[in-house]
C-alpha cells in the first residue's frame, strides 16, 4: 500500500484524507440513521395510551423529546395539546424542520466528497502528465521520470473514482432514507393531532 502511495505521488494525500473522512461519515450515518433509532416502532401508540391514562406532564414530554427524532416531533404536538389544531401543526412542523436538519447532518460533506474526488483525481492526472512532458529532453526521455508520471496520472484517476463511487451511492441512499423518515414522522404526527382532537380513535 505504501508503495502505491509513493508511486501515486503527493496528489494522492488529499484523496487519502477525503477517503478517511468519507468512511467515517458513512459509518456515523449508518449508526445514526437506523430506523429503530429514528422512528421507533410502536412509539405513537405508546404515547396515545399514556396520554389517555395520565394526560400530559412536563416529565413525560421531556422524556419523549429525548427518546428519538420521532419523539421530538410528537413531543412538540403534546406541548401544545390545549391549543388549536393549526397551532399544534405549526409546532410540529417547526420541530420537524429541526429534526430533518439534524438527520441530514454531514450529508452535504459526503456529497461534496463524492463530487470533488474525481476532480482531485483529475488534478493528480494533470500533475502526472506534466511530469511525463517534463521527462522529454533533447537528449531523449528519462524513463524513470516517465514511468513515475504515468503512475501518478493513473493511480490518482483510479483512486479518485474509487472514493467518488461509494460516496455517491451512500449519499443518495442516506438522502432517500432521510426523506422516507421525514414523511413517516409527518404521517404519525398528523395521526397524533387527529387523536388528540378526537377526530380519530387511534
Amino acid at each position: 500500500m505504501f508503495s502505491i502511495v509513493q508511486a501515486a505521488g503527493w496528489p494522492i494525500w488529499p484523496l487519502l484524507l477525503a477517503s478517511i473522512i468519507a468512511v467515517a461519515l458513512i459509518l456515523e450515518r449508518l449508526v445514526a440513521l437506523r430506523r429503530s433509532k429514528v422512528v421507533p416502532p410502536g412509539l405513537l401508540q405508546r404515547v396515545v395510551t399514556e396520554y389517555r391514562q395520565n394526560g400530559v406532564n412536563v416529565a413525560m414530554v421531556g422524556d419523549l423529546e429525548n427518546h428519538s427524532p420521532l419523539g421530538r416531533v410528537l413531543g412538540a404536538g403534546l406541548r401544545n395539546v390545549g391549543s388549536s389544531r393549526e397551532i399544534m401543526k405549526e409546532a410540529i412542523e417547526e420541530a420537524g424542520s429541526v429534526v430533518s436538519h439534524n438527520l441530514e447532518r454531514y450529508l452535504t460533506t459526503l456529497g461534496t466528497i463524492a463530487s470533488i474526488s474525481p476532480l482531485m483525481g483529475l488534478f493528480g492526472t494533470v500533475v502526472g502528465m506534466i511530469e511525463i512532458f517534463g521527462s522529454q529532453a533533447p537528449s531523449g526521455s528519462n524513463p524513470i521520470q516517465l514511468a513515475h508520471g504515468i503512475s501518478v496520472a493513473l493511480y490518482n484517476t483510479g483512486f479518485g473514482l474509487l472514493i467518488a463511487i461509494p460516496s455517491m451511492i451512500f449519499w443518495r441512499h442516506f438522502r432517500a432514507l432521510v426523506d422516507s423518515f421525514v414523511v413517516e414522522m409527518q404521517q404519525q404526527a398528523v395521526r397524533l393531532v387527529e387523536v388528540l382532537h378526537g377526530q380519530r380513535n387511534s
